[in-house]
């Protein structure tokens, strides 16, 4: 689901109603926002889901384990757990193609040939936001600069949180997490700020970016073209 699409504009006064209907109960709060996250980021392609799911069991667990074990042996074997998962689904995912290209190339380099196909592979939206935010939870925990958290669902809602989940930032876990552990009351202004800078946005994006993006991706697809005649002049 993009941002600057029909689809979210209804899903979004939905979920912003929703969440203030239940924001007095903490627990009720924070399964709605990871059910529509979830339901966010399946939108395009619910099979990847299982990919955020499983990143953020896997760091769950290995950021509890990092915290009760003192054995520094133990404590690297985890830390290597967090990093093959996460990194190997990144790399898979969006590097595999690149490297055969490369494998290729090399060889083209001494004169010789060889046929080797590139796989047929979609790459998720935004893993590399939650790749690097869930690595970042563990790797702080592993450096003893936080503890990790004992509320499943509101690391879970870190992971998954649909305003930042396919386009960012990174939030590190010590300035996102905590804010998922306490409740807010409707503030107006606040609200009428946050809404303002959506509406900002959007006219940036759809209005400015979107028109010039067709004057720049005409040299994108052709660089070498407008470079010639460059050099002619």
């Amino acid at each position: 689901m993009l941002f600057n699409s029909i689809d979210f504009a209804v899903f979004f006064p939905i979920i912003f109603l929703l969440y203030w209907l239940v924001a007095r109960y903490l627990k009720l709060r924070n399964i709605l926002i990871v059910a529509a996250s979830y339901v966010f980021y399946g939108w395009w392609d619910w099979r990847f889901l299982f990919l955020i799911v499983i990143s953020s069991f896997v760091d769950y667990y290995v950021g509890k384990k990092l915290y009760q074990t003192e054995d520094e042996k133990k404590r690297k074997y985890l830390l290597i757990i967090s990093l093959l998962v996460n990194l190997g689904f990144l790399v898979y995912f969006k590097y595999t193609n690149f490297f055969i290209d490369t494998f290729v190339d090399s060889f083209r380099l001494f004169g010789k040939s060889i046929e080797v196909s590139t796989l047929n592979i979609i790459l998720p939206v935004g893993i590399s936001f939650y790749t690097f935010q869930t690595l970042s939870y563990t790797i702080d925990i592993y450096r003893k600069q936080l503890e990790p958290t004992k509320d499943a669902l509101s690391f879970f809602a870190f992971v998954a949180f649909f305003p930042q989940l396919v386009a960012g930032p990174i939030e590190r876990a010590s300035h996102l997490l905590p804010q998922f552990y306490k409740t807010y009351k409707f503030n107006y202004s606040q609200v009428k700020s946050g809404l303002l800078l959506m509406a900002f946005g959007l006219f940036k994006k759809m209005v400015i970016a979107d028109r010039v993006a067709v004057l720049v991706n005409q040299v994108y697809n052709s660089p070498g073209d407008y470079f010639l005649l460059k050099t002619i002049k």
